[in-house]
């Protein structure tokens, strides 16, 4: 139906008679003379036609935003003062000859050729409509380039894609499963794969030695704009590797990726212990594009009357940590009170603060309701361990070590973007040695990443004290953010039990959730291991993007919907009675 697209239409082929298809993005009538721009996935082309070609001109100003058309016309050069040097296709336009309409279309529930900021719940109901956008077009352009440089890049390093069960059953991963009801096994339930990882390292032991797969992963979990019901991983595993050899692998591939597509060199990934990226950044993903770092001051407020920090400062669980922020002294009284209100979310009781005009006049050149709490000595030897100078703000962070982290890691990434205090466009490491474990708020303990991560001691070790044993695992990260993670895994059965044992599984349930690969341990499962990057988290950092709902085609809302199809929604009693299920009533309300 065309010999070409729209947007690969140069002036290389002025004189020639091309045809083409598309969407009418724009029509103008200049003195009876009809401008049409249409559009395809390549871009634009200006179309004119005038009275000379009778029936095609009549055709042409019947049509209106939208139309799917046919057109076959000549390529000429620009008249002189119209080019266009922003558009692909700005030095030429076509000369229509024939016209076509191929369908027509209702007046658009948006416009797409001057786009207007709708509501996302608008623009996902007609997420069709909303594609057509060249922006939106762009992005998942992107996103194929990108799935592609993958695949080329794994298989050239030896691995072959496997495809592993959408339909299996359910593991304890972190987070709740979406369940599917069995029609022939009454009673029992299917569950959507969190992730692939038992089936892949199940390969591992079949002997392929290197798989990857661009899987779709399901998570029933409370949605941030960073985080769907289902999102796409890039799942890697490998045998006979150690850390440095699939962290190298990796780290090549994510450097090819922005190589190819942004001219971005990421340089070398440095490396950070689990330990320091929380003492400084309050956070496993620290961005390191933000010039602050967290200090411990807890030595110097053990001894004062002011419970608030002395609590923490002498509790072994607990933290009390200041930020300097380089400038910050400029912060109005309403800023600091909402940064108070912000690091209320990590649940922190309230926000300290010391503002430092002349340091050089000791505690009278500092501005701060506080100081007659901690003593102008110990706040001397606080400004002086921060390396507070003047324009400086220093905040504090006093309560549990977990709270006290987070909160002013959080505050950390909030005052940089506020204040844009990045330091450069890009900044990437790796984050190693996690510890295998975390203490639960009862006291009993849950795998950091997940039960299959080998630690990096013995198993006597790590069952004497296992909330000190490290894991051999490793997380990527960009900007603050968590591009993907993964680790060496446990191909030894007596090991993989000891770590259930630790995690307070039984050998019932072992047996039960887990028993097939115990199994298959006990046949010559090789060293192996492996990582997965969220393949739509990646593709919002390279493109800019806010929310990972603008890189992915059909994404659900927040609530977990999709507002197109209006999914999810009810079944008849008849589907239901095939599945064994009974619904319960809902609640009268009164």
């Amino acid at each position: 139906m065309r010999t070409h697209y729209c947007g690969d239409i140069n002036e290389t082929l002025i004189d020639q008679t091309v045809t083409f298809c598309g969407w009418v993005h724009r029509r103008r009538d200049h003195g009876g003379v009809i401008f049409l721009d249409v559009r395809d996935r390549e871009g634009l082309v200006q179309v004119v036609f005038d009275p000379d070609t009778a029936e095609a001109f009549a055709t042409a100003d019947s049509v209106r935003s939208e139309y799917v058309l046919q057109i076959t016309g000549r390529v000429r050069a620009r008249p002189a003062g119209t080019t266009n040097a922003n558009m692909k296709t700005g030095m030429i336009e076509i000369l229509g000859k024939e016209i076509a309409i191929l369908n027509k279309a209702q007046t658009p529930p948006f416009p797409l050729d001057n786009y207007a900021d709708v509501g996302e719940e608008v623009r996902l109901k007609y997420r069709y409509m909303d594609m057509r956008r060249p922006e939106m077009q762009n992005k998942l352009r992107f996103r194929s380039k990108v799935t592609s440089i993958v695949r080329r890049y794994l298989e050239a390093n030896g691995f072959w894609d496997f495809e592993t069960p959408i339909l299996t059953r359910a593991t304890p991963e972190g987070a709740r499963d979406y369940l599917v009801p069995s029609r022939t096994h009454e009673g029992t339930f299917f569950a959507l794969p969190q992730s692939p990882q038992l089936f892949k390292q199940l390969l591992m032991v079949s002997g392929f030695d290197r798989y990857y797969q661009i899987a779709k992963c399901f998570r029933d979990e409370d949605l941030r704009a960073d985080r769907q019901p289902e999102f796409t991983q890039i799942d890697i595993e490998a045998s006979f590797i150690n850390e440095d050899d699939i962290m190298g692998l990796a780290q090549g591939m994510i450097k090819e990726i922005f190589q190819q597509e942004l001219g971005v060199d990421l340089g070398d990934f440095p490396r950070m212990p689990f330990s320091e990226a929380m003492n400084k950044y309050g956070s496993d993903k620290p961005d390191m594009r933000i010039p602050m770092e967290i200090v411990d001051v807890a030595e110097f407020l053990q001894e004062i009357e002011f419970k608030v920090f002395a609590g923490p400062a002498k509790d072994p669980k607990g933290r009390v940590a200041a930020l300097k922020v380089p400038g910050g002294a400029q912060l109005s009284r309403s800023q600091i009170d909402d940064y108070t209100k912000f690091v209320g979310i990590y649940g922190a009781k309230g926000l300290a603060w010391i503002k430092v005009n002349e340091i050089e006049k000791g505690v009278e050149g500092l501005q701060s309701p506080i100081i007659k709490f901690i003593g102008d000595d110990n706040t001397m030897k606080i400004m002086a361990k921060v390396g507070a100078q003047n324009g400086d703000i220093v905040f504090f962070g006093a309560d549990r070590y977990k709270v006290v982290c987070e909160a002013l890691g959080a505050l950390r990434c909030k005052i940089a973007a506020d204040l844009n205090m990045y330091t450069a466009p890009w900044a990437a490491l790796w984050v190693v040695d996690f510890p295998m474990f975390e203490e639960n708020d009862d006291g009993s303990l849950s795998a950091l990443h997940h039960p299959f991560t080998a630690p990096s001691c013995t198993p006597e070790e790590m069952a004497a004290n296992p909330t000190a044993a490290l894991s051999r695992a490793y997380d990527m990260v960009l900007n603050g953010t968590e591009l993907g993670g993964g680790s060496i895994r446990i191909h030894d059965q007596d090991m993989q039990a000891k770590v259930f044992d630790v995690l307070g599984i039984s050998k019932e349930e072992q047996e039960e959730k887990f028993g097939f690969l115990l199994d298959a341990l006990k046949f010559g499962a090789p060293p192996h291991g492996g990582l997965a990057f969220g393949l739509d988290r990646l593709i919002m950092l390279l493109t800019g993007a806010t929310s990972i709902r603008e890189v992915i085609a059909f994404p659900k809302t927040q609530s977990a919907a999709c507002v197109m199809t209006q999914a999810p929604g009810e079944v008849s009693n008849a589907q239901l009675r095939e599945l064994h299920i009974r619904l319960r009533e809902k609640a009268k309300t009164e």
